[in-house]
């Protein structure tokens, strides 16, 4: 109770509502954009996940993996799902065939899942993602997500088209001058008042921004809970959608396994068994919530790594008070509309900081590899594929098949793709030393 009640509980579970808002504001909102979703069908999109977003942050650390580590919706899945709706709709496809046949494949993703949690072969897969593909994974991931944060920092609205888009430089101004004052400050003042930086730097950025460019809401929340079900279409069955949201569902599972090892050096133990099958049941749950609401499936972010070494805040009060008042954003509509006023440029700028962490993950991986030239392939084919696929415009991949689309053209998919599938192939013996585990990583430095 007297933890409860302390102020600095509240300011870091404050400080963990925003990092959970800025990561999921921006989600629902282009995925309305890009289905040509009503203004009110939009608005209920925003509520529902801001309100399953802070459940899923509540069940996690009371019943799935027990960690302070973030429930949202995926990053991995939200670019398929945008690349799905804008590819398949050049074919012809209507965008309610799109997202009825999504949902059915959200759906099935989502009982697979459970299946993967319940019947303990999470283990299995586990064994899958090795030091290589864990490298590999999370620095494909920071490229990915760090290019959406710097396109909010230079204030390009998201979901707007090549020819719509340009670059407000007096927001980008302010957008660097909070990373650089964020950076800084986590790294100069007092390791008491450091740990709030993120905090800190998201109540300077939004007071500036509204000094300089007046209040902007990200979007407008409605007097009530509003939830609908099938809100990108009603159910239908085209068999390549569905096809690509399975395979999608699939990796998405890598998220699971680079957020729980990830955090392994973090909490100073290993993931048991237990833990895996908790944190995929209740993903798996959320899932089939996901395509029966319309919602981006859930994942652990990995993200919260770079959080947790940014704010050097590990217990789990602090995060379920994020997530109960995160969940309170939902249901309550005033609180909704009061946090919706935060800028996306400000927040983009933060979360910059946060993500530049996931270098020195991936990097704790990469060095427990021995560079043989076997090994040198096995990552850099991955990663250059993946990173030069990621600046591809979407334009290069209208000859490829329509069904393959959404696929090829995701740099992050086809790199862990890539990956796994070159880590577990034996060309020769592995001339590799064996791969250092958490604790072995920690006592050599």
């Amino acid at each position: 109770m007297r933890e409860f009640l302390s102020i600095k509980g509240w300011l870091a579970g404050l400080q963990w509502l925003f990092f959970i808002f800025t990561n999921t504001v921006v989600i629902p909102i282009t995925v309305g954009a890009a289905f040509q979703l009503s203004h009110e069908t939009l608005v209920s999109l925003v509520q529902c996940s801001f309100l399953f977003t802070g459940l899923a942050c509540i069940l996690q650390a009371f019943l799935g993996h027990k960690r302070s580590i973030m429930e949202g919706q995926s990053g991995l899945w939200w670019g398929v799902i945008l690349s799905l709706c804008y590819g398949a709709a050049e074919s012809g496809m209507s965008l309610a065939t799109i997202g009825g046949s999504l949902s059915v494949g959200i759906i099935i993703s989502g009982i697979i899942t459970i299946v993967i949690g319940l019947s303990g072969l999470s283990g299995y897969l586990s064994r899958l993602f090795n030091n290589g593909v864990m490298a590999v994974f999370l620095f494909l991931l920071a490229c990915r997500l760090n290019t959406m944060f710097l396109q909010g920092m230079l204030g390009i609205p998201f979901g707007k088209g090549d020819g719509e888009a340009h670059i407000d430089v007096p927001v980008l101004l302010l957008s660097v001058a909070v990373v650089a004052f964020v950076i800084i400050f986590s790294i100069k003042a007092r390791p008491s008042f450091a740990k709030y930086s993120l905090l800190i730097g998201i109540i300077v950025g939004w007071i500036s921004f509204n000094l300089l460019f007046g209040e902007k809401a990200a979007v407008e929340v409605s007097e009530g809970v509003s939830i609908k079900l099938f809100p990108l279409g009603s159910p239908s069955f085209d068999i390549g959608i569905i096809l690509t949201a399975v395979i999608a569902g699939l990796i998405n599972t890598s998220n699971t396994f680079g957020a729980l090892k990830g955090t392994d050096e973090i909490y100073k133990k290993e993931s048991t068994n237990g833990e895996y099958r908790g944190s995929f049941t209740i993903s798996g749950v959320l899932g089939i919530c996901s395509g029966l609401f319309g919602l981006v499936p859930f994942a652990p972010y990995v993200s919260s790594i770079g959080f947790l070494q940014q704010t050097k805040i590990v217990e789990r009060l602090p995060f379920l008070i994020g997530g109960a008042l995160f969940t309170l954003m939902g249901a309550v509509p005033y609180v909704g509309n009061m946090m919706a006023k935060l800028p996306l440029s400000v927040g983009s700028a933060v979360l910059l900081v946060t993500y530049l962490r996931l270098l020195h993950s991936s990097f704790n991986y990469f060095i427990t590899i021995t560079f043989t030239p076997e090994n040198v392939y096995r990552l850099s084919i991955p990663l250059f594929i993946g990173i030069g696929l990621m600046t591809f415009p979407a334009s290069y991949f209208e000859t490829v098949p329509s069904i393959l689309r959404p696929l090829a053209s995701n740099g992050l998919l086809v790199g862990i793709l890539l990956s796994l599938l070159l880590e577990n192939i034996k060309l020769s013996k592995r001339n590799i030393k064996k791969e250092a585990s958490v604790e072995e990583r920690r006592y050599k430095g």
